[in-house]
């Protein structure tokens, strides 16, 4: 039997790699390095199918140059930001992303960043690091206090939702902007608000769970950072685009906001080099998802997206 062939253009977890030779002919990028535009047109004409991650750009203009070959792209993602999916589907490429199995582990790294934001982890783990620790007393290391606060979610899908049940936890009094508001049993007694502006202007602490659309491109910009109480914490776990970079370290540097913790930048790898000498804003790479249990739930749902795909049903995730 002639089975199909699949290209896998990041190293994905072994368990997940393993599963994908089971089943398919792979051309694995073992090498794990990033791959340009003229990479995933070329191999477009050599595989019927391909696992992106987000660091695969499917642009408008790469889509019109791939190879009538290729018949699914089945991202290793939630966010489908860098696919632009109408120019895919014009082509007659079906879409798949991976929702759901990374909720928890991207949900835990907000409540990371949120915590030391608000507790000056950056700063209290240089001192004690650099051998710089010398002095205590009641005035030392003040932070700003998570329990009991008000906790601002902007977007509240999975992710969002995953967060404010680990909030609950900390006796955050939740509030929350949406597209649509959730259901009695979803908010779980979150206060819904009907635009962004109105839940910036009780958020002490504000955590954004949206996706990247034009839309929502610098949500965050000088004029909403504005809007929130003095010394408010920022919390971005979501795309780095939503954030004015420039906006926000003016609102860290005129004391608007006290802390930012950020797991996403506008610039991926990288992250912006402003940031560095800012000891109140706590950064992490984009590790939101980076657990191997949810590594390998992301790399098999995207494996069933495909097993699906090629047994001529819908994929369960299609876009």
């Amino acid at each position: 039997m002639v089975r199909n062939t699949i290209w896998i253009p990041r190293r994905l977890s072994d368990a997940t790699l393993e599963r994908a030779q089971a089943s398919y002919e792979c051309i694995i990028n073992w090498d794990d390095g990033l791959s340009s535009a003229d990479d995933i047109v070329e191999m477009s004409a050599k595989v019927d199918g391909i696992i992106p991650c987000h660091s695969e750009l499917f642009t408008a203009e790469v889509a019109e140059r791939l190879d009538p070959r290729l018949k699914i792209v089945a991202n290793h993602s939630v966010g489908v930001d860098h696919c632009d999916i109408p120019a895919l589907k014009a082509r007659g490429i079906t879409v798949t992303n991976t929702p759901d199995v990374l909720s928890d582990a991207t949900a835990e790294i907000a409540m990371l960043l949120m915590l030391g934001a608000a507790r000056r982890a950056v700063e209290g783990d240089r001192l004690v690091r650099t051998g710089a620790w010398d002095v205590w007393s009641p005035s030392f290391m003040v932070g700003k206090q998570v329990t009991g606060a008000r906790l601002g979610i902007i977007g509240m899908g999975r992710v969002g939702r995953a967060f404010a049940e680990k909030a609950r936890g900390f006796g955050m009094d939740v509030h929350y902007f949406n597209r649509t508001r959730l259901t009695p049993e979803m908010e779980q007694g979150a206060s819904y608000h009907s635009d962004i502006e109105s839940v910036l202007s009780v958020s002490d602490f504000l955590s954004l769970h949206c996706p990247a659309t034009p839309e929502t491109i610098a949500l965050m910009n000088a004029d909403r950072f504005a809007l929130l109480p003095d010394g408010a914490v920022v919390v971005n776990t979501a795309r780095g685009a939503l954030v004015d970079e420039a906006a926000l370290l003016d609102a860290l540097e005129t004391g608007k906001l006290s802390a930012a913790g950020l797991d996403c930048f506008v610039t991926e790898p990288g992250g912006n080099p402003a940031f560095a000498s800012h000891d109140n804003i706590f950064m992490l790479p984009h590790i939101g998802s980076a657990t191997v249990q949810t590594r390998d739930a992301m790399g098999f749902r995207a494996l069933d997206n495909l097993d699906a795909f090629f047994r001529n049903e819908t994929p369960k995730d299609e876009l």
